[in-house]
């Protein structure tokens, strides 16, 4: 893709385009008052008591210079707060030093898509975002070349200073910006070429770092204005199960307790309208403490006495399995990719390979347990708090207490995890019932107990993957899914290796459960990276050929101009690969057993190659070197967490991630019995991000799925063991060195 464009525009469509989607920003031109020569900018202790004027819906200036620019999209650690008003400040020319990041509340009218998922926000908002800074610093330029009597292009601008090329004098964006927001919106811009950013690709610290070290309040957690009162809810004990009837006598003269009630009525009507909602929030009544502390909530919540009763059937792992496996049994499917003749390639294969692979349900366990705050008014329903998709809850709460959508006034919070659990938001509907029937400032919040007993999660899955193998070469591919309540997405199946096998084909079947389960950070690849890449190994191994050079000659075949469904580049896919292979000493190290996976999802192609060595006769993970091409890297530092905490996050669920259930009950509800990697276990994490001119793709999730392949065809190569269930310490059985050199 071209970085220097031209773009006509008209006054019309640059107000349109610069609120596009995924943070579009509006500009106010008296922003650049703030931006005179020679300008020192320290963030004050402070904001709020500053003298500002308000522009627009991004941006708010002080007198003393300071420039607030606001962040629409959520943030939740992957780093968009940040990113995102980098694009802004580089093709403006603001020194980024001069630039204050504010989360912004939601804004339909002003933002779009102000979600955060799908690791889409700076793919979607990289041409808007600098398209409107490039555009208000040339009409800044044209007015400064009027008042100088000369072309516009006898110009330069720099850090808010804009220079006569000529006789070398210099006006700061402030001397002309009233009369810049008087010009026309020129009909051609230009975006700056790579190699003329100063911004973008800079390591830049995370725009809340003070904040967050220093225990400023900044997540929905910490939100609790003056008399707000705290809610704990007593929600069913098992999925299957409905509040019967309840006994709060002993409460009521518990200390700081202020009324006990139940709620449920309201969130029924709306799961009658809009059944959807069913599938993340209960039908059931819950009970509700609402007392001065949460300490105290809950304390009473723990004195309360529920009769439950089963209205649907209590389900157990065990029946989830079976039904799993009856579904890779039957014919029962639907089809979401079928090229050439599968089942005419499997009867003349000269060898068929055929594995299921294994994964259960896991909780999203975010570091700060799930939380909102609600005021309901006659006027308003103000909702504060962290939630990774506002604008479909704002609807929801206005939909479920019959008010309009313009009365909800939601205010997000930086975010302690996400994750796809805050995807949801049933603690916002439930926080939204109770104060509408308390009618005073209510904030519900989780323990921890809360939210893995009664929480959404990522379903358990059951892939078989058969392949024909004749004359030395993949004739045939079949993938079947088994999942509960839900399927692949639709682009997946267009994954690799998609295109590189003739006959090819993807089936997916779904086992309806009353266990409520959402998406997981990745979702779906999260679990069917690891089972392919292990896959790929075991058909390297059966067919005596090099593991790295199968997939290379797979993709060579890939010509996605011939098939406009295929998602990856093989292009871009051989280079991470071939420079996994340089960086990480494939093949080269003594004593240490590697394995290797590439994978593509969320736009992004990734390699990792895991390195394990034999520590006391036990294997150690030692280290993963991954490669990234993600296009361009706005915030290379900000690139590095997500990719490290993106492979750490996927080795310790796939050695130690458990969870199943009996009776409706989840087998675990706190980190005492759910096991979760630990700070030791954490492998040191390599990082080569490939350079080039490409926009930029998802990072948030894409080396999450391919680190549980890479650590499995690892410890393969030091055990001799394969693993086709998750977790892989679920069997230790598998982790006993092998006794002699095995190859492949």
């Amino acid at each position: 893709m071209a970085t220097l464009k031209k773009q006509n525009f008209s006054r019309r469509a640059f107000m349109r385009t610069s609120g596009l989607a995924s943070g579009g920003l509006l500009i106010g031109f008296n922003l650049f008052q703030a931006c005179k020569e020679k300008s020192s900018f320290v963030p004050p202790a402070d904001l709020s008591k500053l003298d500002y004027q308000d522009f627009n819906a991004y941006i708010k200036i002080a007198e003393d210079g300071t420039v607030t620019i606001f962040a629409p999209n959520p943030e939740i650690g992957q780093g968009v707060k940040t990113a995102m008003p980098m694009l802004i400040a580089e093709e403006l020319d603001v020194s980024w030093d001069k630039v204050y990041v504010q989360q912004a509340k939601l804004d339909t009218v002003n933002y779009q898509r102000q979600v955060a998922g799908g690791s889409q926000s700076l793919r979607h908002g990289w041409e808007p975002l600098r398209r409107t800074g490039a555009t208000a610093k040339q009409m800044l330029v044209n007015a400064a070349a009027a008042q100088w009597n000369i072309d516009s292009a006898d110009c330069t601008a720099k850090e808010g200073v804009i220079t006569n090329n000529k006789t070398k004098e210099t006006l700061g964006y402030g001397d002309v910006v009233n009369a810049a927001a008087q010009l026309p919106i020129p009909e051609e811009v230009t975006l700056k070429k790579p190699k003329d950013f100063t911004i973008i690709g800079t390591d830049t610290p995370n725009v809340d770092i003070d904040e967050i070290i220093t225990g400023k309040p900044l997540f929905g957690v910490d939100y609790k204005p003056e008399g707000t009162l705290f809610a704990a809810v007593a929600r069913p004990p098992a999925f299957g199960m409905a509040l019967e009837d309840y006994n709060a006598t002993s409460l009521k003269n518990m200390d700081g307790v202020v009324d006990v009630f139940t709620i449920g009525e309201k969130a029924r009507k709306l799961i009658a309208a809009q059944p959807n909602i069913a599938e993340i929030l209960s039908t059931s009544d819950k009970v509700v403490i609402l007392a001065k502390s949460t300490w105290q909530a809950f304390r009473a919540k723990k004195a309360l006495e529920t009769k439950w009763k089963e209205v649907t059937p209590l389900e157990d792992t065990k029946e989830h399995d079976d039904a799993m496996l009856a579904l890779l049994n039957g014919k029962e499917f639907t089809t979401m990719r079928e090229d050439g003749d599968v089942e005419k390639a499997f009867a003349e294969a000269d060898q068929i390979i055929e594995r299921t692979y294994e994964a259960p349900f896991l909780p999203h366990n975010c570091m700060e347990p799930m939380n909102f705050y609600a005021h309901v008014t006659d006027e308003r329903i103000h909702l504060v708090g962290p939630i990774q998709t506002p604008a479909w809850k704002a609807g929801a709460v206005a939909a479920m207490l019959d008010r309009k959508p313009e009365d909800v006034t939601l205010e997000m919070t930086r975010m302690g995890g996400g994750f796809g659990r805050r995807l949801y938001g049933d603690f916002v509907l439930e926080a939204a019932e109770i104060a509408d029937r308390v009618r005073k400032p209510v904030k519900v919040v989780y323990s921890r107990e809360d939210d893995m007993n009664d929480g959404i999660y990522r379903m358990a899955t059951k892939y078989r993957i058969k392949a024909g193998i004749k004359e030395g070469k993949i004739t045939a591919y079949h993938l079947k899914e088994a999942a509960i309540n839900s399927n692949m997405y639709g682009l997946i199946p267009n994954f690799f290796p998609a295109g590189a096998i003739e006959n090819y084909k993807v089936d997916v079947a779904s086992h309806k459960s009353n266990i409520t389960t959402g998406a997981w950070r990745a979702p779906y690849t999260n679990f069917l990276a690891y089972a392919e890449q292990s896959f790929f190994d075991e058909l390297a191994e059966s067919m005596n050929v090099d593991r790295v050079q199968l997939r290379l000659d797979l993709l060579k075949k890939v010509n996605p101009e011939a098939d406009e469904r295929i998602q990856y580049s093989p292009e871009r896919m051989i280079k991470v690969i071939e420079t996994a292979v340089e960086k990480s000493g494939w093949g080269r190290k003594d004593n240490v057993y590697q394995g290797f996976v590439n994978y593509f999802c969320h736009n992004t192609h990734v390699a990792e190659v895991a390195d394990v060595v034999i520590e006391d006769g036990v294997p150690v993970i030692k280290k993963v070197t991954c490669v990234v091409d993600c296009g361009i890297v706005v915030n290379p530092l900000g690139a590095l967490n997500q990719i490290e905490g993106g492979i750490v996050d996927g080795v310790g669920h796939a050695l130690y991630g458990d969870f199943s259930f009996k009776d409706g009950k989840p087998s675990a509800s706190n980190f005492d019995t759910y096991r979760l990697i630990r700070m030791k276990e954490a492998p040191i994490v390599e990082t080569h991000l490939i350079q080039n001119e490409i926009a930029p793709t998802g990072l948030g999730e894409p080396t999450l799925p391919p680190a549980g392949g890479a650590i499995a065809n690892a410890l393969k190569a030091a055990t001799g063991n394969r693993f086709y269930q998750q977790p892989f310490t679920k069997f230790p059985e598998l982790f006993q060195p092998k006794e002699k050199e095995i190859i492949g």
